[in-house]
């Protein structure tokens, strides 16, 4: 079944959307919350929570691609419950690392005091994705979109730890010229 009748299955408030929905998108899901949580219980209620969210959700929304609507709502599900399972001991998660080795190159939430609305930094970050060469973009995104450890990374595409470390430090360079070229503080 394709995307836009799945979508207007939720708009007819058929069961069946819920169904399809896990039948198409499921291990897509999973493996959103998977690489966040690394437990399969915990993916497995957050991908669970994320029909819920797209059945409450739509309508009166009818998403441009329900592949990244559904992926959108697993990785921010499955990052509120990393933080919530994470609240007493800090650090160590791959949520943690991933922020700290962006932390100097993205501006905090507080600092640019909303110079930039969200929407034209992310049609920036587009554009800084849509420049890196495909491998590069590959990585950034697993690293910093998905969250996923660096020597799995490094194993899924055959790379040495230190040049997917290399990658990611080149592109975080990049990114911080860009966003400084742009007049975002970091």
């Amino acid at each position: 079944m394709d995307d836009l009748q799945i979508i207007d299955l939720y708009w007819a408030r058929s069961e069946s959307a819920v169904a399809e929905t896990s039948r198409k998108y499921g291990p897509y899901c999973r493996s959103i919350a998977y690489g966040i949580l690394r437990s399969e219980e915990d993916s497995e209620e957050c991908v669970n929570d994320t029909w819920l969210r797209a059945w409450d959700a739509m309508p009166p929304h009818r998403p441009a691609s329900l592949r990244a609507f559904l992926g959108r709502i697993a990785r921010n599900l499955s990052l509120n419950r990393l933080k919530a399972l994470s609240a007493e001991k800090r650090g160590g998660s791959q949520l943690a690392l991933a922020l700290e080795e962006l932390g100097e190159t993205v501006p905090a939430p507080g600092s640019v005091e909303r110079a930039v609305e969200d929407r034209e930094l992310a049609e920036l970050f587009d554009r800084f994705l849509s420049r890196l060469e495909p491998e590069a973009r590959r990585l950034f995104v697993r690293r910093y979109w998905y969250l996923s450890p660096i020597g799995e990374i490094a194993a899924e595409y055959g790379m040495s730890e230190s040049k997917v470390k290399m990658s990611l430090l080149r592109s975080r360079g990049k990114l911080k010229k860009l966003l400084e070229k742009e007049g975002i503080e970091i």
